[in-house]
C-alpha cells in the first residue's frame, strides 16, 4: 500500500521535473499556462506527501512491537487494501493476561483462573476424624470468557471444577445503558461486600465464616442496578443455584421440585474524601424455601481451610420455610491502608416451630509493605491493582498483609450450634499481575463444637493455609 502511494508520488515528481524539460512553449501565454499547471502538480505532491506523513503503515503497526505498546488498536488482520480508510471488519488484538480480540465495535476475551491450595488443620488429640490434618485440592479450575454483542449488550460464560464437580459460575447477559444495568442468568445474589468480592481479589484465603455458613452462592435470577455518583442501588429476583434445579436433582432436595425463590437488595454509598475512598452499604435478603422446607436445612462451616470437609460447629437439621437476611457493611483504603467490618444477621422461620437467629461479623486491618501499592476499589466491591513495581520490571512486586477477627454464632432458643472465633494473618504475595502466592494462619476457638472423647465441646484448632493463584 505504501510502496504504491510512494510510486505515485515519485511518478508525480518525474512528470514535473519532465514538462520543462521537453515542452517547448509558442509563446508568452503558454509559457505562463505551463508554470501554472507545475504549481498545481507541486501542491498535488505536498497533499500526497502529508497523507502518506500521518498515515501510519499497517504491516509495521501489525508487526513492531513498540507500536503495539502505544497503539493497542492497532490493525493486526486487515480486509481492506486502503491503509488511510480503516474498516469494520479490521481485527484488533490486545493483551489483558490473555488474548482480547476486538474487530466492528464488538469484543471478545479468554478468562480463566486456577487455584492450588495446601493446608493443615489440628486440633485436640482424640477427635477421630479423617477429614483433619493435612489436605490439598485444586481449588478452583476455571474457563469461559466474555465479550460484547452490540454497543450495550455483554455476556459471560464460565465453567468451574470445583469439589470434584462441574459448575456454572459467572454466566449471564448484561444490558447497559447509563446509569442502569440489567443482568439475567446465574451471577451473584448482591450478598456482602466479602461475599461479592473477588476470590482473587480477597486479602485472605477464604471469605467470612457467615457466607458460607449462611448458603451464600450465585443464583439463577434477574438482577437490576443504578448507579450514579457515589450511589449504586441493586435489586434483584432469583430462585436458586443451576446444579439444585437440573432434573438429576429429582425429588425434595432440588431439581424440578424446587419452586423456592429470594428477593435481594443492596444499597451502596461510597464517596471519595480526598485521598480516603470511603464505602457504606447495607443489604437485605428474603427467601421462600417452597418445597424445599420439606427438606431438612442445616448452617454449619469449615475450621477455616476449605481442603477440610468437617465442620466443627453447625446446626441440626432444620425445616425452615423461609428465610430473612440483612447485613451492613463499611470499608475505607488511604494509600497503602485499607480496613473493612461487616455484621449479617439469619432469621430461619421454622415451620410449626418458633424462628430462630443467627449472626455473624468480622473486621479486618491491611497494609501494602511496597510502595506505591493500594488496594483497589470499583462498583461497590475492592478489586485488585497491578503491582506498583513487578517482578518482570526488577520490581518486588506487591506484598500486602492483613489482620482479620471472624466471629460466628449459630446458637439461639432450642438451637446449639456452637459459636467460632477466629483469628487470622495473611502474607499476598503479588509477582506481576495476574498471579498470587497467598500463606494464611488461622487461630481458631470454639464453643459447643463437635464433642472430643472426654466430652468437651470447648477448644482451639490451628490452620495453616497455602495457595498459588493465577487469574486472566
Amino acid at each position: 500500500m505504501r510502496t504504491f502511494a510512494a510510486g505515485t508520488a515519485m511518478a508525480l515528481v518525474m512528470t514535473t521535473m519532465a514538462v520543462p524539460a521537453f515542452a517547448h512553449p509558442a509563446n508568452g501565454e503558454d509559457a505562463e499556462a505551463l508554470r501554472a499547471e507545475v504549481r498545481a502538480l507541486r501542491a498535488r505532491l505536498e497533499a500526497l506527501e502529508r497523507r502518506l506523513g500521518s498515515t501510519p503503515d499497517v504491516q509495521t503497526a501489525a508487526t513492531d512491537p513498540a507500536t503495539r505498546q502505544t497503539n493497542t488498536s492497532a490493525p493486526i488482520l486487515a480486509a481492506t487494501t486502503d491503509p488511510i480508510v480503516k474498516s469494520d471488519d479490521e481485527t484488533a488484538i490486545a493483551w489483558k493476561g490473555s488474548p482480547q480480540f476486538t474487530q466492528g465495535g464488538k469484543a471478545f476475551k479468554v478468562k480463566g483462573r486456577i487455584q492450588a491450595d495446601a493446608g493443615f488443620v489440628s486440633v485436640p488429640g482424640g477427635l477421630d476424624d479423617r477429614g483433619l490434618g493435612f489436605s490439598s485440592e485444586m481449588r478452583r479450575l476455571r474457563l469461559g470468557g466474555e465479550g460484547s454483542l452490540a454497543r450495550n449488550l455483554s455476556y459471560k460464560l464460565e465453567f468451574e471444577l470445583s469439589d470434584n464437580a462441574v459448575d456454572l459460575v459467572d454466566t449471564f447477559i448484561t444490558y447497559r445503558n447509563g446509569p442502569w444495568q440489567v443482568q439475567i442468568g446465574n451471577q451473584n445474589a448482591f450478598w456482602s461486600l466479602d461475599e461479592l468480592t473477588g476470590d482473587t481479589s480477597g486479602s485472605v484465603m477464604e471469605r467470612a465464616a457467615f457466607t458460607d455458613a449462611f448458603n451464600f452462592e450465585r443464583r439463577l435470577g434477574l438482577g437490576m442496578q443504578y448507579g450514579k455518583g457515589p450511589w449504586i442501588a441493586q435489586l434483584g429476583v432469583f430462585t436458586d443455584d443451576p446444579s439444585s434445579l437440573a432434573n438429576s436433582s429429582d425429588g425434595v432436595n432440588g431439581g424440578d421440585e424446587n419452586n423456592s425463590y429470594s428477593v435481594d437488595g443492596r444499597l451502596v454509598f461510597a464517596p471519595r474524601l480526598g485521598e480516603i475512598q470511603l464505602h457504606l452499604a447495607g443489604s437485605a435478603h428474603w427467601r421462600r424455601l417452597g418445597r424445599l422446607a420439606e427438606a431438612s436445612t442445616r448452617y454449619r462451616q469449615r475450621p477455616y481451610a476449605h481442603g477440610t470437609n468437617t465442620r466443627l460447629i453447625g446446626t441440626p437439621a432444620m425445616n425452615v420455610e423461609d428465610e430473612t437476611m440483612y447485613g451492613a457493611e463499611m470499608a475505607a483504603i488511604s494509600g497503602r491502608w485499607w480496613g473493612a467490618a461487616e455484621y449479617y444477621h439469619l432469621a430461619a422461620d421454622r415451620v410449626g416451630l418458633p424462628t430462630v437467629g443467627f449472626q455473624g461479623a468480622y473486621g479486618e486491618v491491611g497494609y501494602f509493605l511496597t510502595e506505591g501499592d493500594s488496594r483497589g476499589y470499583k462498583g461497590g466491591i475492592f478489586t485488585t491493582n497491578a503491582p506498583a513495581h513487578p517482578l518482570d520490571k526488577d520490581g518486588p512486586g506487591s506484598i500486602q498483609v492483613a489482620l482479620r477477627y471472624d466471629w460466628l454464632d449459630l446458637n439461639d432458643r432450642d438451637i446449639r450450634g456452637g459459636t467460632q472465633n477466629g483469628y487470622i494473618a495473611a502474607l499476598v504475595w503479588s509477582p506481576i499481575q495476574y498471579l498470587r502466592f497467598n500463606v494464611n494462619y488461622a487461630l481458631m476457638r470454639y464453643n459447643g463444637a463437635a464433642a472430643l472423647p472426654s466430652g468437651e465441646r470447648s477448644y482451639d484448632a490451628n490452620v495453616v493455609g497455602t495457595r498459588f493463584e493465577l487469574d486472566f
